[in-house]
């Protein structure tokens, strides 16, 4: 595996403060290395957003990041911390370094201008002295990068498709050419048919072009497709990571098990889909104990007292996969 561009540690998100704080986003250790697609997986209200928005410091009030590194590996110089920039730097690292595809991509645009109008914004915010012919030039690069006619700069938002206005905001992030790209459930409003090819396009332009990506979705069947990783979130937790054949055939905790045969397959036998009974905790209210246990069907009277600790199992010596999961016990509880 490459090195590290972006390295999560011990974050913590809270809305609200003092007593009355939800804590969102529970000790939060992720890295991402240069070139791989990092899948982030989980119900909804998992914190799987609420982690993204953070890391890139987007949190709305009243959300606060309460504790945490979010560590930037330039080329050559020493790892900036992202939380501890100030305005003139963060707005310098946003979209020239880490760019972001937000929830709802396909309503991001701004309705009343036409697509060359919100290209050309980002890349003249950045880059002042650029031209109006340079800019345009690069709008229409960028157009052909995600594969939409370059007349298409002259439209609205309203005149293309759902599919094309998801391409348009790809190509939007990919303007200054980031090392990081975001995208946080890019592709949930769209028919499976668009999805996919949004997806195939997504992975060639990452081996074109060598950037990472953290994708954040629901649907773990996607992320199986085309992650070389996969983290599983759950209460505000990682509740398990490992990479993503690893975890296709063999999910340690009782969540990703139950997220993997909650859809269906497209090959093989027909299988009953078991789902996962109940619903997500409550944030505000959190069980005691491993927080899933009171959906878990293999849950132990530990599962509701102790809160497990995320590390590589003593069964697994040697893998690069953790689990926070009393099934699978950390050997040692300094990982």
């Amino acid at each position: 595996m490459s090195d590290a561009v972006l390295e999560i540690r011990g974050l913590n998100v809270d809305y609200g403060l003092g007593a009355d704080a939800v804590h969102a986003v529970r000790d939060v250790n992720l890295t991402l290395h240069r070139g791989e697609v990092l899948g982030l997986a989980g119900e909804s209200g998992s914190g799987k957003s609420t982690l993204a928005y953070g890391m890139t410091r987007l949190l709305p009030p009243p959300g606060v990041v309460a504790s945490g590194e979010v560590l930037y590996h330039r080329d050559g110089g020493d790892p900036v911390d992202v939380l501890r920039m100030d305005h003139a730097q963060l707005r310098a690292f946003r979209w020239a370094e880490t760019a972001i595809v937000f929830q709802g991509a396909m309503n991001s645009l701004n309705p009343v201008h036409r697509v060359s109008t919100q290209l050309t914004d980002v890349i003249k915010a950045h880059d002042p002295r650029s031209t109006t012919a340079s800019r345009l030039a690069r709008a229409r690069e960028l157009l052909a990068l995600v594969g939409i006619a370059p007349d298409r700069l002259d439209s609205y938002p309203h005149q293309l498709s759902g599919g094309m206005r998801q391409r348009v905001m790809i190509g939007m992030a990919l303007a200054l050419e980031p090392r990081v790209v975001i995208m946080d459930e890019p592709t949930t409003a769209l028919d499976v048919v668009v999805q996919r090819q949004i997806l195939r396009q997504l992975v060639d332009l990452r081996e074109r072009l060598g950037f990472s990506v953290v994708f954040i979705t629901h649907d773990l069947s996607l992320l199986v497709e085309f992650s070389d990783r996969i983290a599983i979130m759950y209460g505000g937790r990682i509740v398990e990571e490992a990479a993503a054949a690893d975890l296709y055939r063999d999910p340690l905790h009782p969540y990703s098990d139950g997220l993997l045969h909650s859809f269906p397959a497209l090959r093989g036998p027909r299988r009953e889909l078991t789902g996962i009974p109940g619903a997500p905790p409550d944030l505000r209210s959190m069980p005691s104990g491993c927080s899933f246990h009171p959906r878990c069907p293999r849950a132990m009277e530990r599962c509701g007292v102790e809160v497990p600790v995320l590390g590589v199992p003593g069964d697994r010596r040697g893998s690069d996969r953790t689990v926070a999961c009393w099934l699978h016990p950390v050997q040692d509880n300094r990982f």
